[in-house]
């Protein structure tokens, strides 16, 4: 199937009131294991990478144009997103490499530069039909502007996304980057009063460390999009951890990623179809 446009995936997801998975891809099974859960649950996907992920690697382009053809081969919409991109640089090898969308991150700037940077790579992207995210307010978990118990306005998410012509916006509602438990509290109301405030896709970043319930009930709320990346990081390491246990002799790397993958497919395919609206199910053993 063709690479799909974020755009397609989100703003069909935000017109039925249904949720969207953006989910981390750190190495190519990663990548392999979110679009067999995508096709195992029939709903498209979005494969994201980050920054840091691109730091890991070196370089964006291997694990980048690896993530492409996985998508490529998938049987279902995926889009290949670049996630909490700070550098101007690398949004610009993202779009070359053929990525259908950023999320530009300035979050840590004062307000007027926010806007100022992010409506400078909004246009740069528009130009070549590339989807941008953008963040406005403080999502917890990370260094630097991402401070627990900072809020997104409504009133400035409006004036925001005016200003930058941004098609998603990143809120700040509650939850908290690279949480280990699913405990996040989210403020729901808030939820309600930005989708209201305005016109585009919200995005809940930080979804790790939010349960099942929760996540089922931010998406009647209003969220559209929801970034997962620490709780499959929890199943994969636990499934690799597991089968080193059970079989502490085994060298081939194959023997224990080929299962992690594994765990990783089931679990996507299951939290899709949580946000999809389907019953809640009990989740993989991560913790």
């Amino acid at each position: 199937m063709p690479l799909t446009p974020t755009d397609d995936i989100a703003l069909d997801a935000r017109e039925k009131a249904i949720g969207v998975g953006a989910f981390n891809v750190l190495q190519i099974e990663h990548a392999q294991a979110i679009v067999r859960g995508a096709e195992a649950a029939g709903r498209p996907v979005i494969l994201q990478i980050s920054e840091n992920t691109v730091r890991y690697h070196g370089a964006l382009e291997p694990i980048g144009l690896a993530s492409l053809a996985v998508a490529r081969a998938a049987g279902v919409p995926v889009a290949v997103h670049l996630d909490h991109a700070e550098s101007a640089g690398l949004v610009r090898e993202a779009v070359a490499l053929g990525f259908t969308s950023v999320m530009f991150d300035a979050a840590k700037l004062p307000y007027e530069e926010n806007v100022t940077a992010t409506r400078e790579i909004t246009e740069y992207c528009h130009r070549r039909n590339v989807w941008v995210e953008a963040e406005l307010g403080e999502v917890g978990g990370k260094d630097g502007a991402h401070a627990p118990g900072v809020r997104t306005d409504p009133d400035e998410a409006r004036a925001f996304v005016a200003a930058t012509g941004v098609d998603a916006l990143a809120v700040a509602v509650g939850s908290s980057h690279a949480m280990l438990t699913r405990d996040a509290v989210l403020d729901f109301p808030l939820i309600t009063r930005l989708r209201d405030a305005v016109s585009v896709p919200l995005v809940l970043h930080g979804s790790s460390g939010v349960g099942d319930a929760d996540l089922a009930r931010a998406i009647g709320a209003g969220m559209t999009k929801v970034n997962v990346s620490t709780h499959l990081n929890k199943a994969f390491t636990q499934a690799v951890r597991t089968h080193l246990e059970a079989h502490p002799q085994v060298a081939d790397p194959r023997k224990y990623l080929g299962p992690a993958r594994d765990t990783v497919a089931a679990e996507v395919a299951r939290l899709l179809r949580i946000l999809t609206g389907a019953p809640l199910t009990p989740e993989a053993d991560v913790t």
